[in-house]
């Protein structure tokens, strides 16, 4: 059986740092993307050390010419796309209803919301006309939830949730999977730079670690939405 071929946005960092390791491990060919070339190739070049064959792809989600390269360039390079992880995303600047602009929604909004439906959009292009894949996107247990002073974040993880729901319906005819998962807190950059309020609004102060991630990186047996933490 020929090896899994994967592409990962949102790669270099946090949640999608430790996927590209763990299918890595898998014995995966990876394609990891994001926006930043040094620590993109550095990554790239981690994931060749472990014996693997792994493509660094600059990539901005919210540019649609950015994202159809990167799908085209995978395909010409590994012939195909079996997985696809959606993990590019941005907390945005923190704080209450009243205090929110147009520009502070588009800048969550463009990277969290546009980002997945372009990624979707060019990923399932590909996999529907293969007759197989499957897409996970990186939601969060914010999702389902509110959070006080976290409004546009939280209302993105909900969009996040419902495209994907939509989605799923629209390609399982043509034997693609969408799921989308829902951790809860996990150790990441991203979390350190919202710890002033999302502290606050943990049950039980837990936090998660990459490696409990891994574990359950998009093993979702289902359409719809997979909730850990």
């Amino acid at each position: 059986m020929s090896k899994q071929v994967v592409l990962i946005t949102g790669a270099l960092s946090g949640i999608g740092r430790a996927t590209a390791i763990a299918f890595a491990h898998e014995d995966a060919q990876i394609v990891v993307s994001g926006r930043r070339e040094e620590e993109g190739r550095k990554l790239a070049a981690e994931l060749h050390s472990l014996g693997k064959e792994a493509e660094f792809i600059r990539a901005d989600v919210r540019q649609e010419d950015d994202v159809r390269n990167l799908v085209d360039m995978t395909v010409a390079k590994f012939g195909r796309i079996d997985t696809a992880v959606n993990n590019a995303g941005t907390e945005g600047v923190h704080g209450p209803v009243i205090d929110q602009t147009a520009e502070s929604y588009a800048a969550i909004f463009d990277t969290n919301v546009l980002g997945v439906l372009l990624s979707m959009k060019h990923q399932m292009r590909v996999m529907q006309a293969q007759g197989s894949g499957n897409i996970v996107n990186i939601s969060s247990a914010f999702g389902k939830i509110g959070g006080a002073n976290a409004s546009v974040y939280v209302a993105s993880k909900h969009a996040v949730e419902g495209l994907t729901k939509s989605a799923a319906l629209e390609a399982a005819p043509y034997g693609v999977r969408v799921n989308a998962v829902a951790p809860g807190p996990v150790q990441t950059p991203m979390l350190d730079r919202s710890a002033p309020w999302r502290g606050r609004q943990e049950p039980h102060g837990f936090i998660g670690s990459h490696e409990a991630y891994r574990q359950t990186r998009g093993d979702c047996r289902h359409r719809g939405v997979c909730r850990f933490g």
